[in-house]
């Protein structure tokens, strides 16, 4: 009966965290929705882009209000997500993940922005370039938002390969030794994501490559300050025992 009642009660806070996140990414849906017009320019950095049909600026307008909707939800989710989770946690993984939870929000919206203002630009002015040698370009609005968000959205999530690394340390599932041990093998994984979220061209790869290997030689050097932190607090608490 105590089982059946805990997982009752789970199964609700599940269906809580799915209601308040679904209302909260519908309020925000129609607000983005209402201002789309106004950012549009922002977005499209005054691109000369085609409609091919009048379905095509309410998919535009949708589109480009959705994505904003789940980008600026997704802190309020995780803390739904976080409440809903803590009690399962041990003490230890509670206190870390609650440390690195703002310093991964930070590096997420510094992964969008980095591939807004870098990825994106140079690449799009590349393939376009390379398009105009023997074509006419004609840019359709669907095709220019779904390379924006192939381009931006993946180095959000790349942007916190450090300090997931760090995280992973602190609660004692990986070492600075397994990570350096390891990094042939994250190279070779890193290439193949940068091969998939940028165009098929060696300076557009490289672009986004080279920062990904810097951020998981960062990821590798935070986590021996981590790991050298909890051998120190081990020790310490260790000195603290009464000798027998």
């Amino acid at each position: 009966m105590d089982e059946e009642r805990a997982l009752t009660e789970h199964l609700g806070e599940l269906r809580k965290v799915i209601i308040y996140s679904v209302l909260f990414i519908g309020m925000c849906f129609v607000i983005f929705l209402i201002f789309t017009q106004k950012m549009i320019p922002i977005v499209t950095k005054e691109q000369k882009l085609t409609m091919l049909g009048p379905l095509d600026v309410i998919r535009f307008y949708t589109g480009i209000a959705g994505s904003l909707s789940l980008g600026v939800s997704a802190p309020f989710i995780g803390l739904l997500i976080w409440k809903f989770i803590r009690p399962a946690l041990t003490d230890l993984e509670s206190s870390k993940a609650l440390k690195f939870i703002p310093a991964m929000l930070v590096s997420f919206a510094g992964g969008i922005l980095f591939g807004f203002y870098v990825v994106f630009p140079f690449s799009y002015q590349f393939l376009l370039n390379l398009g105009t040698t023997n074509f006419e370009m004609m840019i359709t609005t669907q095709s220019y938002f779904s390379f924006l968000l192939m381009t931006t959205i993946p180095m959000g999530f790349l942007f916190e390969v450090p300090f997931i690394l760090m995280f992973l340390t602190a609660v004692e599932i990986l070492t600075p030794e397994q990570l350096a041990k390891s990094r042939k093998y994250a190279y070779v994984v890193l290439a193949i994501v940068s091969a998939i979220i940028t165009p098929p061209d060696f300076v557009s790869q490289l672009i986004v490559l080279i920062p990904l290997f810097i951020l998981y030689e960062i990821g590798i050097g935070l986590s021996k300050v981590i790991f050298q932190k909890r051998q120190k607090e081990a020790a310490m608490q260790a000195n603290r025992l009464p000798q027998t």
